[in-house]
């Protein structure tokens, strides 16, 4: 027997064995699973082709001579025959566009399971259910969902005691730091497009001479207290009013809320995420609309 036949059957032994023994054919592995008697015969037929390739391919390097009319071009002294193109290696390169075609726009990427698509209908048909189960919860046990949903989603920014850490997120317990909002006063927040699509400006520090912007900034940190009323002057001076009102109870479209959390301006937030002094944080998509407002209820509850 020719030592390349001898070869080949050898080798097809070889890989057979070692794919029924990786599928645990030896000890009753497969128990009629008709995905691994698939892969199995698949291996097979895959294993059996590769070999005859390369056997018939071997044999015609060491047998085969070139025959034909070289063409008129050469490179350094080698040519290339004028062969025409093998009938099936253009049947091969037609039926391959073909499939090409069928699968793109028949078989997988346009018209078959999506893992991705299978979770996104899994995801809203779970808030569907979650929203009329917990639709009528209000009060104290919507408080305790937020903090559950807090304690889940935000602590690990805000802290468990929604306080911040080490000044990388705000601090949950009051509406706004004084930094943040002078920061809003020079550079604008514009981020809350969803309620408030107008925004607010950049460069509004013009309205302000020197040292009343660490004034009106105080005084809408301290929650727009009555007794000042230099700050109040100041935050009608500065046009505020015109967006977050004249307490700063906010205006829908306009403005948030400043004089303190509400439900809406969490709500906002967690919808939209916030840029602010001390960085960027994320808007969350993955809560439903129950979870928002019992986030809101949550740190509504804590702050002072």
């Amino acid at each position: 027997m020719n030592k390349l036949v001898l070869t080949g059957i050898i080798t097809t032994i070889v890989m057979l064995a070692a794919t029924w023994m990786a599928v645990g054919g030896s000890k009753g592995g497969m128990n009629d699973d008709i995905v691994n008697l698939l892969a199995v015969a698949g291996a097979v037929v895959l294993v059996l082709a590769t070999v005859f390739v390369v056997l018939k391919y071997v044999r015609q390097m060491q047998d085969d001579t070139a025959t034909g009319t070289l063409a008129d071009e050469n490179w350094d002294g080698i040519g290339e025959y004028k062969n025409e193109l093998p009938m099936g290696w253009a049947i091969t390169f037609l039926l391959t566009m073909i499939w090409g075609v069928w699968y793109w726009f028949v078989g997988y990427p346009l018209n078959a399971y999506s893992q991705i698509g299978e979770y996104n209908e899994d995801v809203s048909a779970h808030n569907t259910k979650f929203e009329a189960q917990y639709k009528d919860i209000t009060g104290d046990r919507l408080v305790e969902m937020g903090e559950s949903v807090f304690l889940a989603e935000c602590k690990v920014c805000h802290g468990l005691s929604a306080d911040g850490i080490e000044g990388k997120a705000a601090d949950l317990n009051h509406r706004i730091s004084k930094e943040g909002v002078v920061h809003a006063i020079m550079n604008g927040a514009s981020n809350l497009k969803s309620d408030f699509p107008g925004g607010m400006p950049a460069g509004l520090n013009y309205m302000f001479a020197d040292g009343e912007i660490d004034k009106v900034a105080a005084y809408v940190a301290a929650g727009l207290p009555a007794s000042d009323t230099e700050g109040a002057a100041l935050f009608e001076k500065g046009t505020c009013t015109g967006c977050h009102g004249a307490s700063g109870e906010g205006m829908a479209y306009a403005g948030p809320k400043l004089n303190g959390f509400d439900i809406a301006t969490v709500a906002s937030v967690l919808k939209d995420g916030k840029k602010a002094n001390i960085g960027t944080m994320p808007a969350f998509e993955r809560l439903n609309d129950k979870q928002i407002e019992a986030v809101g209820a949550y740190i509504t509850s804590l702050s002072k």
